[in-house]
């Protein structure tokens, strides 16, 4: 089966490019993944998407990104892509046993947070824990909150969440941090911000909304409870990106890499990327959504110009 242009991924980045791909008479074929909407799909209150002043759910979020872009005739399919190969022209794609080619591709795969897999995590996930200050420190005004972490990352999100809370520690396993000087110097001077070093959060507790978690000291094993307001998982994010790794170039982190010019080429012509499998920085719906834009408008412009 060819396409003209296949759309791996069906967060805002893949949705939004295929709605501006579809406009443009690209007839896209958007192979979701089983766990289509991306990490919209577990957050509950989005009200920093613009357009929704009262807000709206993450999952409603998607079902109208989803609902647009079939009205414009984007053909969606809720499957996994297997493998794919872009060394030839056209690009290969498998989907299981079948195996679809396309003349350019967009990748927006997207990237999940680490979880620290603990009990009463999953459960409370967009009910008091969160891997997003950005996202949701909004909703933590006034309460007391916990940051897991020891990287640059937990430090920025601390340092965010100072605005709305009346305290933030900082939960580090060891008792020196990975952060740079800098911005270890802006937590420590921050009055607060305290440290719990040598730490490790073991179980998260609350029935509808985070109530307390426990905490193990990683030197003498003993466990103390800590009633919190708010839990922040800030220990790095996962780009989805294996299927790639011999076909696209990637960072360090496993990130796809994008070509210098400001666009979202990869470094194969005609393949695309979009959303958070190329950004470690800013990760939000709207970001990703404008990527998505600009992957549509690079891949026609470059399918018109191969015509």
């Amino acid at each position: 089966m060819h396409e003209k242009l296949v759309i791996i991924g069906a967060g805002p980045a893949g949705l939004t490019a295929a709605l501006y791909a579809a406009r443009a008479d690209l007839n896209p074929m958007v192979f979701e993944g089983v766990h289509a909407g991306g990490q919209l799909m577990i957050t509950t209150d989005v009200e920093n998407y613009p357009g929704f002043p009262d807000g709206i759910l993450g999952p409603e979020l998607m079902d109208k990104f989803r609902k647009q872009t079939e009205k414009f005739g984007t053909r969606l399919r809720q499957v996994d892509v297997t493998e794919v190969d872009f060394s030839v022209r056209p690009f290969k794609i498998n989907v299981g046993a079948d195996e679809y080619t396309a003349d350019a591709v967009i990748i927006a795969s997207g990237a999940n947070a680490t979880w620290l897999g603990i009990p009463g995590e999953k459960k409370l996930t967009g009910k008091g824990v969160s891997a997003c200050a950005t996202c949701d420190g909004f909703f933590f005004r006034g309460q007391e909150l916990i940051v897991v972490g020891g990287g640059d990352t937990a430090m920025e999100e601390a340092l965010f969440l100072t605005k709305f809370a009346t305290k933030v520690t900082i939960v580090h396993r060891r008792d020196e941090l990975r952060a740079s000087k800098i911005m270890a110097a802006r937590v420590e001077q921050n009055p607060k911000i305290d440290m719990r070093w040598n730490s490790v959060v073991t179980e998260i507790h609350g029935d509808e909304l985070v109530s307390g978690v426990t905490l193990e000291d990683t030197v003498t094993g003993k466990s103390s409870e800590m009633p919190i307001g708010g839990v922040f998982v800030a220990i790095g994010h996962k780009p989805t990106t294996d299927l790639f790794i011999d076909e696209l170039d990637l960072d360090e982190n496993g990130y796809l890499v994008i070509a210098d010019n400001g666009g979202t080429r990869t470094s194969v012509e005609g393949v695309f990327a979009a959303g958070d499998v190329v950004d470690h920085v800013y990760r939000q719906a709207v970001t990703a959504a404008g990527t998505g834009c600009m992957a549509a408008i690079d891949a026609e412009r470059w399918l018109a110009h191969q015509e």
